[in-house]
């Protein structure tokens, strides 16, 4: 039967769509809240929304509270593909439930899981991805929240990919840095951003070995909408395999990895990377992989691929 929250929000939520960080955001907001009311932490149950069958979300949700007033349940990461088998599990929601569920990407109005929770009484909203303006806007808003002037969030808006995940942590650290005395200028702006895709290549690079995993493919395509040239992250990579058939010739001549990292010039966290990568490849592979960002290389320069589908293609051949 349909009823309604005591509250603003109400007692049943249901949030999608692509932009993750909003969805995750605005859950954590939304439990935050309904916690407040409770007095113990058994009015509480998380859901892994991966594993979850809508038997196990029914017998949740029509758990009795003990202690507390309420019991909230939080169905998190439900996978989109999977939302409509959920919805035999809201046939019955107690008075004294409070459910929240997220689902990982976005459902269509027509979905049973969203016509489950509207007859339930509940809500469905969607936080469809950000673009353009829209992006802009929240950026220099969320700025503004953490103390930040106008243009720092614009500028950030301008050389930031367009991930709201992304673009939230670089404020934060901004802000950081202002909170630490130390003064904000265009050029520190500049270099702190610069220092964030830094981060984001060797991320790669650890990616990489001793096969690309499906995050190297989105961190390759974050850096190249951030502005970061497809033949520099190539550079980058080919310098990254080139120190581990350095270090892998070191481990087959017995020399420890005390011994490698100090005959060598690069930081000895970096070269303890390269040192437990290096024992998981091949030499042969890694030539392999030399010789095929040479010929990338050439191929772009020569004019018979494009730079970005090209590492793409890369990636594949690692």
């Amino acid at each position: 039967m349909p009823r309604a929250s005591g509250g603003t929000a109400p007692a049943v939520l249901l949030l999608h769509g692509e932009e993750r960080f909003l969805v995750e955001e605005k859950a954590r907001a939304l439990i935050a809240g309904w916690k407040e009311e409770l007095v113990s932490d058994f009015g509480y149950e998380p859901l892994d929304g991966g594993a979850l069958t809508a038997a196990r979300l029914q017998d949740a949700i029509l758990q009795a509270p003990f202690l507390d007033p309420i019991h909230v349940v939080w169905a998190r990461g439900v996978p989109a593909t999977r939302a409509e088998s959920m919805a035999p599990g809201l046939a019955q929601v107690p008075a004294t439930t409070r459910l929240l569920m997220t689902i990982n990407g976005r459902i269509g109005a027509t979905n049973k899981l969203a016509k489950a929770v509207t007859a339930a009484g509940g809500k469905v909203e969607e936080s469809p991805r950000m673009r353009g303006r829209a992006l802009t806007d929240w950026t220099v808003k969320r700025a503004e929240e953490l103390g930040l002037p106008r243009t720092v969030g614009m500028q950030v808006a301008r050389v930031t990919h367009a991930d709201l995940g992304v673009v939230d942590s670089e404020l934060q650290k901004l802000a950081a840095y202002k909170q630490s005395g130390a003064k904000l200028t265009p050029e520190a702006v500049n270099e702190l951003l610069a220092g964030a895709r830094e981060d984001e290549v060797f991320k790669l690079t650890d990616n990489i070995l001793p096969h690309p995993t499906a995050q190297a493919w989105t961190i390759a395509r974050n850096l190249t909408r951030s502005g970061y040239q497809p033949t520099s992250i190539a550079y980058r990579i080919a310098r990254h395999l080139a120190l581990v058939l350095e270090v892998r010739a070191k481990q087959d001549r017995g020399e420890s990895l005390q011994n490698i990292q100090g005959n060598m010039s690069q930081h000895s966290f970096v070269v303890q990377k390269a040192y437990d990568a290096a024992r998981s490849v091949q030499p042969d592979r890694l030539e392999a992989a030399l010789r095929a960002i040479r010929d990338y290389e050439w191929e772009v320069k020569s004019g018979q691929v494009d730079a970005e589908l090209g590492l793409e293609v890369l990636l594949s051949r690692l």
